[in-house]
């Protein structure tokens, strides 16, 4: 074996991402990794810069002479895709018979790992970047465990946060998240309507047919108010057989008669179950938060319900707005 090959192999185990250089500045012999980055090239035979670019010091004739420099400090880049960044250290050979340059990735390790596959067995084993390689991997795998963590917990407070303000059976709204949207609404003086809706008869259902006709009653009583209000509209279950709706934007009383006029009509027809059919109505009260100087929730569902009872009062399956006379009555 040549002493240029004994050279090589010790190189090799030592630092495989050298260049060996002969003294004319062309490329006797690469390490492994090196070669890797460039599979489908040969080294050897070409000129230094025609295969990187030298970033610092600047390009020079002089070239040549920087690798007679023991210590040198070199930053090249390859002139062909990808453009990798190395570091190079020379260190010249006896008897100005060239120089051996060792390169290393430097702060791209991370990037010249995921763009050439590399692994540990492509540095040496004595290399920081191994350890490195290490620490960044298990520093991502921490990072993906906890993401995916978080996304977990996330979902898992959405989850909880949508079943505490959902009434479980209807999937309305429930008397929490009633409450935050008024409290929401009044807070920023947002024009509304609240409707305090009681399904007649319903007892009788109960009694009569059972708890499960009762359940099916309500669902299809939800399903009913959702159809008849707009999207940006809300519709809670905060009772038994009592729901309240909040239409937003709405003061003209015409429109809101025309709302409780269709939800009473499509709730007093038959529904059916398991061949019996339940017969139900309702009643409606009704407040606007215009109706008020400084509207409270409170005050306005109260309001509501005093308007409700005076549809009771009025045989039932109607509609009637809160008035102060209302008011006078209780």
């Amino acid at each position: 074996m040549s002493e240029g090959d004994q050279l090589g192999e010790v190189l090799e185990t030592l630092c495989p991402m050298f260049i060996l250089l002969g003294p004319d500045g062309c490329i006797q012999r690469v390490g492994s990794t090196l070669q890797k980055l460039r599979t489908d090239q040969s080294f050897v035979g070409r000129g230094m810069l025609d295969i990187f670019e030298l970033v610092r010091p600047k390009t020079n004739p002089a070239f040549p002479k920087l690798i007679t420099t023991a210590g040198c400090k070199l930053h090249l880049k390859f002139r062909d895709k990808p453009r990798t960044m190395l570091k190079g250290l020379v260190a010249p050979l006896p008897g100005g018979k060239g120089a051996v340059i060792n390169l290393s990735f430097g702060i791209s390790i991370v990037d010249a790992v995921r763009d050439y596959a590399l692994t540990s067995a492509d540095f040496s084993g004595t290399d920081l970047a191994v350890e490195l390689l290490y620490l960044v991997e298990a520093k991502s795998a921490a990072m993906a465990a906890s993401r995916s963590l978080n996304l977990r917990l996330q979902g898992a407070m959405l989850a909880a946060e949508k079943q505490a303000y959902t009434d479980t059976l209807t999937g309305l709204k429930n008397r929490r998240a009633m409450d935050s949207i008024l409290e929401n609404l009044v807070s920023t003086k947002s024009p509304f309507a609240l409707m305090h809706l009681d399904l007649d008869f319903f007892k009788s259902v109960n009694d009569e047919l059972g708890h499960a006709a009762g359940d099916h009653v309500l669902c299809e009583a939800a399903r009913i108010m959702i159809e008849e209000v707009r999207s940006d509209d809300a519709v809670a279950r905060i009772g038994g057989d009592e729901f309240v709706l909040v239409i937003r934007g709405i003061s003209n009383r015409e429109q809101l008669i025309r709302i409780a006029n269709r939800l009473i009509g499509r709730l007093q027809a038959p529904m059916a179950f398991e061949g019996e059919t339940c017969a139900i109505s309702a009643s409606i009260g009704t407040a606007m938060s215009s109706q008020f100087l400084a509207p409270k929730p409170n005050e306005l569902l109260h309001a509501a319900d005093l308007a409700l009872y005076e549809a009771k009062r009025s045989g039932r399956s109607c509609h009637r707005f809160y008035s102060e006379s209302v008011a006078g009555r209780q």
